[in-house]
């Protein structure tokens, strides 16, 4: 190898978590199962002696309870895209917040959220407004299934999550106290392979009431892939439906659909809708959303009827964002900073020769990495060994995504960092992995034990 590769950095001291966090830790897994509420935030998903909790975010920094300071990436699994407490977004949930957040009859604030969103998403001619992504998603699943009187639904096998109901986690890995009866009645197809989906049509005629995915995750839709499952839905009387709770508002400010010009019948949207704020959205054609209205005379479908579905200060919130999207480049501003953050590090990756080892995938806007062992495959050990050694340097990434507050310093920031991280991890595939861990390994969220 031409290039010799840096050595360990001294400076960079061993993690260490204060007893103070270690002891809050151990409290936290007393009271919550698994000790955090979402999975993916868990103290098995990030090395030993990582910020045990987050206490305060700014922009795209944050910091944890011993004071330590972190450029983050994935930003609250990248519902942050604007930024952590950005300043007109706080403004207007706390405006709002104080005039009352929930009322015994609707807000203004949920027509307005409603028109706004709906102005961007072109094909959607109403919204319903919920906490969670896999509220909307399994609403649009119930709708799909009410509008077809079928049973069966078919998600895309290759992407990672849909919702934490019954019909999507009874595929995965973790499908305990989940009834088979329930887990055969959704189905599997492969992202970018029309022939896979062909298959279920003709395997199970008249039978499947939906298609389900992300039109884009890690991989572009290739040339006629989005195009062809919507005639084929047209075909069948099956109805297509987009989860968009990354894609939406990373992809185009009207969503994925908008960038690739093909309109699903019903659209999931989440994440970045309120930079942050507890606020999902299912968006659609009339003749499936009235299903769970009042002006029909089908058999009534009870949708989404959520407690806190339409809280003023969050409603409020997702109309700051939305109009920051509309008055300023954010999308664009996502993709920038994305390219110059993958070239950074496409450049160490191929002065270290670890173009095998350490690949970033997705678009700008969206980067995710993969770490592979000295045979190339994937390796939760050198995972562990990224994100140790990037936490040392002051970066948070259990991705790479952006935000709209990670300026030209903060890229420039990582990529030096992440050039030292890769010498380090240059080191282990040369000389042996295990002399430079410092704890156990990180794991994947679906394991079927612990």
């Amino acid at each position: 190898m031409s290039v010799k590769p840096p050595v360990a950095d001294p400076s960079h001291p061993s993690l260490t978590a204060s007893g103070q966090s270690e002891a809050l830790q151990r409290r936290a897994h007393e009271k919550i199962p698994g000790g955090a509420h979402t999975y993916a935030k868990g103290d098995d998903q990030y090395p030993e002696g990582a910020p045990a909790f987050i206490v305060r975010g700014r922009g795209c920094r944050v910091w944890d309870l011993d004071g330590r300071e972190f450029i983050e990436y994935g930003m609250g699994l990248r519902s942050v895209t604007l930024g952590h407490a950005y300043p007109a977004v706080v403004e207007a949930a706390t405006a709002a917040m104080k005039q009352g957040t929930n009322f015994t009859r609707p807000s203004p604030l949920e027509l307005e959220a409603a028109e706004r969103l709906l102005g961007l998403i072109e094909g959607a001619d109403m919204a319903k407004f919920a906490k969670n992504g896999s509220d909307v998603t399994t609403a649009a699943v119930k709708l799909a299934r009410a509008h077809t009187g079928r049973d069966l639904v078919a998600i895309c096998r290759d992407q990672p999550f849909f919702s934490t109901d019954d019909w999507f986690i009874g595929t995965t890995a973790m499908p305990a106290g989940i009834p088979q009866s329930i887990r055969a009645m959704t189905l599997s197809f492969r992202y970018n392979d029309l022939d896979s989906v062909d298959a279920l049509f003709r395997r199970y005629r008249g039978q499947i009431a939906c298609l389900v995915l992300e039109p884009a995750a890690s991989q572009e839709p290739a040339p006629g892939f989005l195009e062809g499952l919507r005639a084929r839905c047209d075909q069948e009387e099956a109805v297509l439906i987009f989860d968009e709770m990354i894609t939406g508002f990373r992809w185009h400010r009207g969503g994925a659909q908008k960038l690739y010009g093909v309109t699903p019948d019903l659209s999931a949207f989440g994440k970045g809708i309120a930079n942050g704020f507890s606020v999902s959205a299912l968006v659609g054609r009339r003749a499936l959303m009235e299903l769970g209205g009042i002006r029909h005379d089908r058999e009534r479908v009870f949708l989404l009827s959520t407690t806190h579905g339409a809280e003023t200060h969050a409603l409020a919130a997702s109309i700051a964002t939305m109009k920051i999207y509309e008055d300023e480049g954010v999308v664009e501003f996502l993709h920038r900073q994305g390219a110059r953050l993958r070239a950074g590090i496409d450049d160490a990756v191929r002065r270290l020769g670890l173009s095998g080892h350490f690949q970033l995938a997705g678009r700008d806007c969206n980067l995710v990495y993969a770490a592979k062992d000295a045979e190339g495959k994937p390796s939760q050990a050198f995972r562990t060994l990224v994100l140790q050694e990037a936490l040392k340097r002051g970066i948070l990434m259990p991705s790479l995504v952006v935000s709209y507050s990670h300026g030209d310093d903060e890229i420039d920031r990582t990529v030096e960092a992440l050039g030292e991280v890769l010498g380090v991890y240059r080191q282990a595939l040369d000389r042996g992995i295990d002399r430079f861990l410092e704890g156990r390994l990180v794991q994947p969220v679906f394991r079927p034990r612990n």
